[in-house]
């Protein structure tokens, strides 16, 4: 261990084209996070309180999956970058936008977290490929629970009531409270 104005300087690993990926995957789950705000924020200001905390809830599964890739790269002695967060959208016109685009959001991670799993494979960073896993399953998960949401508001006519009750009335996800979910810095909220 080497010494730098006398505090401890350890070696960090060399970035692969792997922890390159997940770096960036730390942007786009803190950016998701915050676009999902901006959903429950819309919701919340029409008073659809369900559709609302459902939208706030998954904020903070977002931001826990962001910080348990924050978690796997401290773990793995790799240096790690709080990003900033991308564009938000914040003006929609109607509830099927807003759904559409937290569906398209989700596809989108869908890819992401593959594209990140080739390439922990294509490098044998075997643990790399074992710690993506979790989010595979998790995109099944989004995925479904979005197009879930996206079919009842469809069927329902628009009537956000209904999907109101749906919500009320049946379990939509897993709440957050998976365990086998990976580490997430500083403790998942």
């Amino acid at each position: 261990m080497a010494y730098l104005f006398g505090m401890a300087v350890t070696k960090k690993q060399p970035r692969s084209k792997f922890y390159e990926l997940l770096q960036g995957q730390v942007h786009n789950e803190f950016n998701a996070s915050q676009q999902y705000v901006a959903l429950a924020v819309w919701f919340d200001n029409e008073d659809l309180p369900r559709l609302a905390k459902h939208f706030y809830k998954q904020s903070i599964e977002e931001r826990n999956h962001a910080l348990a890739l924050v978690q796997y790269m401290m773990d793995t002695d790799h240096h790690v970058e709080i990003p900033g967060t991308g564009e938000v959208r914040n003006d929609f016109s109607n509830a099927v936008e807003l759904l559409e685009l937290a569906l398209a959001q989700e596809k989108e991670v869908a890819a992401d977290i593959k594209t990140l799993a080739k390439a922990a494979r294509s490098e044998d960073d075997y643990q790399g490929e074992q710690f993506m896993q979790w989010f595979l399953k998790e995109q099944v998960e989004e995925i479904a629970q979005m197009s879930t949401l996206l079919n009842v508001l469809k069927r329902a006519n628009g009537n956000l009531f209904e999907v109101e009750q749906f919500l009320n009335r049946e379990s939509v996800g897993d709440d957050g409270d998976d365990p086998t979910m990976p580490p997430v810095a500083g403790g998942a909220l």
